[in-house]
């Protein structure tokens, strides 16, 4: 990475609880806060704006959206009150011109974004716009959208990307060991095996994640996957991916998270 040059990120964010609690998970992204260079903007890839187009948040002051049910009080009265960036939204849209992109004054931050970056910069003092998935598009489109989005790394701009490269709520052990299948462990070992990955895009073995014999049990629907696609795809050709941390959590859910430059 050249000094000015921002990481790119993809964080596991696993459970909203982490919001609240602390564990080894919650104290890498702290970490991270208390180490990184300090950006002058966040752009943030969420799997929990999963979308039929591309849109950025573009108002001054986005709100905070509990995306969730069942969780304790405390949770729903936690905020993520960081201010949003219209101007870094225009950037965005014009940086991926011609592609039609919305800027939206409806959304805000969900829990995918805020749950990462109340625990990384917790002082909600930095600038963050949130890019939806555009759930229409094919895995390598959401790769090439990421190579694009690179040239805000050498603007002062982190990119933080969070979902899971495992997310199967229905094969989620709430009572036990909770270890993890050994589905999940293959496919989550198939990621980091692949991670600096270099080559021609669309033979790229994560972009072509479903060839993967569990890819479809580790990722029953792609949304938590695809914000790593962006992270990997705005990686430049000096760069490596190091590994964060890594871990399974109630047998089903990966909390792989890396660092790109």
């Amino acid at each position: 990475m050249t000094q000015s040059r921002m990481p790119a990120l993809f964080i596991g964010h696993g459970n909203p609880m982490n919001v609240l609690e602390e564990n080894t998970f919650t104290q890498s992204w702290r970490q991270l806060g208390d180490t990184l260079p300090r950006p002058k903007a966040i752009l943030a890839v969420s799997a929990h704006w999963y979308t039929r187009s591309t849109a950025v948040t573009a108002m001054e002051q986005p709100r905070t959206i509990h995306d969730f049910g069942g969780f304790p009080q405390a949770l729903f009265d936690t905020y993520y009150r960081a201010p949003g960036s219209p101007a870094l939204a225009k950037q965005v849209a014009a940086l991926l011109a011609p592609l039609p992109v919305t800027l939206d004054q409806e959304w805000g931050f969900d829990h995918g974004s805020w749950g990462v970056l109340i625990k990384m910069y917790p002082h909600a003092d930095i600038p963050v716009v949130q890019i939806s998935v555009d759930a229409t598009k094919p895995p390598l489109w959401h790769y090439e959208l990421g190579k694009k989005l690179s040239a805000l790394r050498d603007q002062g701009v982190m990119i933080v990307a969070s979902g899971n490269v495992v997310h199967n709520l229905r094969m989620l052990q709430w009572q036990g060991d909770n270890q993890a299948w050994p589905w999940a462990l293959s496919f989550n070992q198939f990621v980091r095996d692949n991670l600096n990955w270099q080559g021609v895009a669309d033979q790229h073995p994560l972009v072509n994640f479903m060839q993967h014999e569990w890819a479809a049990l580790a990722n029953p629907t792609p949304e938590h996957f695809l914000p790593l696609l962006y992270v990997l795809g705005c990686r430049q050709p000096d760069e490596s991916v190091t590994v964060l941390v890594d871990g399974n959590v109630m047998a089903a859910l990966s909390m792989l998270s890396v660092q790109v430059g």
